[in-house]
């Protein structure tokens, strides 16, 4: 027996619903063929019109739906239906103004008449958009909450799940990103239960949230997937916002990929009659025009006509933010923003600000500007703890940070370029976290992970759809559990030079991405030092390789090319970077050293200028100084673990363990089986030292999933935030796990910063691979400093001079 009309409708709705198009479409048109009822009708012409609108053909879509509403004799119900359907193709359109008045006719309707219905929540759900896109937040969630209870009343679980990522999406306009991604993945399952598209859809959402955050990596790997995935099903509409999303994220760190891919996007959505979208893409490809090309005159009519075009299409906000991007030039008065204004066009305003007074030559007020840019972002940073997602969400800074800091420069005053250097050192470190309770789940997940790690030995293990989904998993519950424990004060020069000890020298250097500067610190004043930044790229250019081949090749003709080379490099950055530094603290006996991230890979311990010196690399001075340092109580408990693979790994720490023999301390060994994860998290967590000599791995894009290779697979990032308790110095003798990788400009991140957040006190550590036999030589006399309690710079720099080897080897935190 053929199926009837309504069936074949109802059909095509579950259909469409679940984004299988061809399969609804052909289940609607029979429906069509099969009754006369014009009701039913036009409730399949809306349904289609949906399908058309999803498939790249909004015009007909519209058109469809216009003619269906123009019929004569339709009841009430299916006019308002109708009306709510058409409500959301313009919303889809751009058209935001006039989608909002179709929809809320149609809400108004069906609340009058009582029909708490799926379709009411549908027409709920579509005007939160427009609400969303207009940035009328309260407005938006109460259509959301009211949209979920009429979906759980009528237990339609599927658009139960889109309704709650959509709470989510509007917390992430709200700036929330924690509950953002915490409902997004919450919702994800049934969403991905539904079709591909409809996880596609979702993932397109959870793009966003890692772009604001500032992982743009993860982002735009995602929006890559998402868009093949739109572009293979013909979804030209939503490949356009792929494609536009894709290039907000490239804006900030590839501003000429972002004017490709933007201008690619407008000109889908201008096939596509889409003039408000395409607005919107147009927009972001004269932001990223003027970031790629800052000397170009800016063109004041085609800004104005593309914000003329989003106020037309209801994207205020992005019409306010493009008007603001116009006058950067220093012509025209800025637009009026409130408290209420979103806070990344806030924080436009205040760049833009900070940029019109540079350029004027008043640095003052670009200071003044600057800062008041990056305490707003520090009012955001303190709704959240976790380590990666303070350091990301510093993207959202970073503008504003070297606008300060070349201003700062120019002034060359000590005491505001000292401000400005210990600004740039806590722009990811500004708010104390509180460390996550024990996770059971989260332990569990990063056990497979491990276990994924092994298997794919080898392989890119980050591109495997297992590893992504249980690291987007572990990342969102430390998220979610790290919580923010208050702001981190920061000592101003005065202050910092009447805590200084005779005998002690800070050395911060500046990067203002384009020049290089120093403020040299003793208690008795300050001296800005101008540096060659030109000079010091030189020397840098091909350091990390001439590091690694020198600990490969030790001996015979190439290992003496090799020397030469690596020699003629430190040399240079010694005359460059410490020699004019010392000149200014000839009484120096000990130093403390602040690098922004372009500085980050020197080492520092091979420089010839800082034999015999004990030295610490500090997260700033201000912790270094503020800090509530353990190294008044000495080490009780002494740990080590060997990992496998590392030939010489045992006789390593036998050897530096021998060297607290005769002392009353309690020593532990775990190496071959017994180097597991679970024992050496047990172990560090009651050790005061701890030395792990491992195969160490670091994680470009997060160093949370940094670590070291134990007996039965990696001890990440996140494993060390589970230790109740940490050591007050951690010991690294592991290839790669002194690297950092530079986020957004100034900041350098690395497996040393995980174990100072976590809250050691001092981590020893090299950027780069160092021989087996230098390693055990040097640390072994490390530890004979350590174990006659000498500080661990002092015990550092003591070895070095007692062994006579050169090794990247440094104190990161308080080495004092």
């Amino acid at each position: 027996m053929p199926l009837s009309a309504i069936e074949l409708h109802r059909r095509g709705v579950e259909a469409a619903n679940a984004r299988r198009f061809t399969q609804a479409r052909r289940a609607l048109d029979a429906a069509a063929f099969r009754t006369d009822d014009p009701d039913l009708h036009a409730r399949i012409d809306g349904t289609i019109a949906y399908v058309l609108a999803q498939t790249g053909e909004p015009a007909n879509a519209e058109q469809l739906c216009r003619d269906a509403l123009a019929r004569p004799g339709l009841r009430a119900e299916t006019i308002t239906v109708l009306s709510g359907q058409l409500g959301t193709l313009l919303m889809h359109g751009g058209r935001l103004g006039e989608a909002e008045v179709m929809l809320s006719r149609a809400i108004d309707t069906l609340t009058a008449i009582g029909a708490e219905t799926t379709e009411l929540a549908n027409c709920l759900m579509n005007r939160s958009v427009v609400r969303m896109q207009q940035r009328e937040l309260d407005s938006c969630m109460d259509d959301l909450r009211r949209a979920v209870a009429v979906y759980e009343a009528n237990d339609d679980e599927e658009p139960l799940a889109e309704a709650r990522h959509n709470l989510g999406y509007a917390a992430l306009l709200g700036g929330d990103l924690v509950t953002a991604l915490t409902l997004m993945t919450q919702s994800r399952p049934k969403l991905a239960a539904i079709s591909d598209l409809a996880a596609a859809i979702s993932d397109l959402d959870r793009a966003e949230v890692l772009r604001d955050a500032g992982l743009t990596t993860e982002a735009e790997a995602l929006l890559g997937r998402v868009a093949g995935e739109f572009g293979a099903q013909r979804m030209r509409q939503a490949r356009g916002e792929a494609e536009f999303h894709l290039a907000r994220s490239l804006l900030r760190h590839d501003p000429v990929a972002a004017e490709r891919a933007a201008r690619t996007s407008a000109r889908r959505f201008t096939a596509l009659a889409n003039h408000g979208w395409a607005a919107r893409a147009e927009a972001v490809r004269l932001e990223a025009q003027q970031r790629a090309r800052p000397d170009r005159p800016i063109d004041g009519a085609e800004f104005d006509r593309t914000a003329k075009a989003l106020d037309r299409g209801g994207f205020r906000t992005e019409a306010t933010g493009l008007r603001l991007s116009a006058r950067r030039d220093g012509t025209g008065r800025l637009p009026a923003l409130d408290d209420s204004a979103p806070t990344p066009l806030r924080l436009r305003a205040h760049e833009v600000r900070a940029a019109r007074a540079a350029a004027a030559g008043r640095d003052r007020d670009a200071l003044r500007a600057a800062a008041d840019g990056l305490e707003l972002l520090t009012v955001w940073q303190q709704s959240f703890g976790a380590l990666d997602l303070q350091a990301s969400v510093a993207m959202h800074g970073s503008d504003l940070m070297f606008t300060g800091l070349s201003a700062a420069a120019r002034l060359h005053d000590p005491a505001t370029l000292f401000e400005w250097s210990e600004r740039a050192r806590h722009l990811s470190q500004q708010v104390a976290p509180v460390r996550p309770p024990h996770d059971e789940s989260l332990a569990v997940d990063l056990a497979e992970l491990r276990m994924l790690r092994a298997e794919l030995a080898g392989a890119d293990w980050t591109t495997d759809g297992r590893v992504r989904a249980l690291r987007d998993r572990v990342r969102e519950r430390q998220w979610a559990t790290t919580g923010s424990g208050g702001t981190r004060e920061r000592l101003g020069l005065a202050e910092a030079t009447a805590q200084l000890t005779p005998g002690t020298a800070v050395l911060s250097y500046v990067f203002t991405g384009s020049t290089l500067h120093a403020i040299v610190v003793t208690a008795s004043g300050a001296t800005v030092v101008d540096l060659s930044w030109t000079r010091v790229q030189s020397a840098l250019d091909g350091l990390r390789a001439d590091l690694d081949m020198a600990a490969l090749t030790r001996g015979g003709l190439m290992g003496e090319v090799t020397a030469r080379a690596l020699t003629s490099r430190l040399a240079l950055l010694d005359a460059e970077l410490l020699a004019p530094l010392l000149l200014a603290a000839p009484s120096a006996e000990r130093l403390a050293i602040t690098v922004p991230g372009a500085l980050g890979g020197v080492p520092w311990a091979m420089l010839p200028g800082m034999a015999g010196i004990p030295f610490t690399l500090a997260t700033s001075v201000s912790r270094l100084l503020g800090g509530t340092a353990r190294t008044a109580a000495p080490a009780s408990t002494i740990g080590f673990a060997a990992g496998p693979r590392v030939p010489r790994a045992r006789e390593e720490v036998e050897r530096a363990a021998s060297s607290w023999n005769g002392t009353d301390r309690a020593l532990r060994i775990l190496d071959g089986a017994d180097a597991t994860v679970a024992s050496v998290t047990e172990l560090a967590a009651g050790a005061d030292v701890l030395h792990i000599a491992a195969h160490g791995r670091h994680a470009v894009d997060n160093p949370l999933f940094a670590g070291f290779e134990l007996a039965d697979g990696i001890l990440f990032g996140y494993d060390v935030d589970l230790i109740p308790r940490v050591p007050a110095t951690v010991i690294l003798s592991a290839c790669e796990l002194g690297r950092s990788s530079v986020r957004w400009g100034e900041e350098a991140l690395g497996m040393t910063r995980v174990w100072l957040h976590a809250g050691t006190d001092c981590v020893i550590a090299a950027p780069v691979a160092v021989p087996d036999e230098v390693a055990a030589e040097l640390l072994s006399a490390v530890h004979t400093g350590l174990a006659e309690g000498a500080a661990p710079s002092v015990a550092l720099a003591q070895a070095a001079a007692d062994t006579g080897l050169s090794a990247p080897f440094q104190c990161h935190g308080d080495g004092f």
